[in-house]
């Protein structure tokens, strides 16, 4: 109930009249029946503005530290987080990868949309990042469509580290759905998760015309912050 109340009375209008946000493609998200939207994911706004332009529910698996968060704010988030039905999922580890799958195939179960992430972290420099493979398992697992999704202008709206948005022009971009009905039980073979997943990430670029980097977002998170501890070293100034 509480989803419904956040996208027709309270956040959704509120958004729309922020944003006006310009809608590509809604015709290729299905009416009825279980589907994948993949998108890119550029700001903490994309959970919110994707919704709120689509006709239908659509579940997230949302990163669980946003319902484990400490203090009255945390508290808020998760509480917000729950009641707009988005899923908590430990990013830690191959068992928690596991554990995301299975959540992601009871929502595909229902016939309802799933919406993830490829790339499993937001961007932090606006560019499209290579996408982990489970969402080609549960595309083959399922037996659904994947529409492809880019989101254009949230990044600028909304980029890392800022609470409130700026007032910015958004764009919401669906593609066709991408069949993998081909590689119907071969969802163990990782050659072939790749491939599903390569294509899913190459039709998500069409859409956004990002810059494409061949690496995992979270490797080059941490490398660049490596690199930022990293102390200084200062050249020796001889004596004489």
């Amino acid at each position: 109930m509480f989803y419904y109340v956040l996208k027709y009375v309270l956040l959704g209008p509120l958004l729309k009249l922020a944003f006006r946000p310009r809608i590509e493609g809604l015709e290729h998200v299905p009416e009825s029946g279980a589907a994948i939207v993949a998108g890119n994911h550029l700001s903490f706004s994309d959970h919110f503005l994707m919704p709120a332009v689509l006709k239908r529910r659509i579940t997230f698996l949302a990163k669980a530290e946003y319902f484990t968060g400490p203090g009255l704010k945390g508290r808020l988030t998760a509480f917000f987080f729950r009641s707009a039905g988005q899923i908590p999922v430990d990013r830690s580890g191959k068992e928690a990868g596991q554990a995301a799958i299975r959540e992601g195939l009871g929502v595909l179960g229902k016939d309802e949309l799933l919406g993830i992430y490829p790339e499993g972290t937001r961007s932090h420099d606006g560019r499209l990042y290579k996408g982990k493979v489970g969402v080609a398992v549960m595309a083959l697992k399922a037996g659904v469509p994947v529409i492809p999704c880019a989101m254009i202008g949230t990044f600028e709206a909304q980029p890392p580290g800022k609470i409130v948005p700026n007032l910015h022009p958004v764009v919401i971009r669906f593609g066709k759905p991408l069949d993998f009905s081909r590689y119907a039980g071969m969802e163990n073979e990782k050659a072939i998760l790749r491939a599903i997943t390569d294509e899913i990430m190459y039709a998500i670029l069409k859409l956004s015309e990002q810059e494409y980097v061949d690496e995992y977002a979270a490797v080059v998170k941490a490398r660049e912050a490596a690199a930022a501890e990293k102390p200084r070293k200062f050249p020796r100034i001889p004596l004489s």
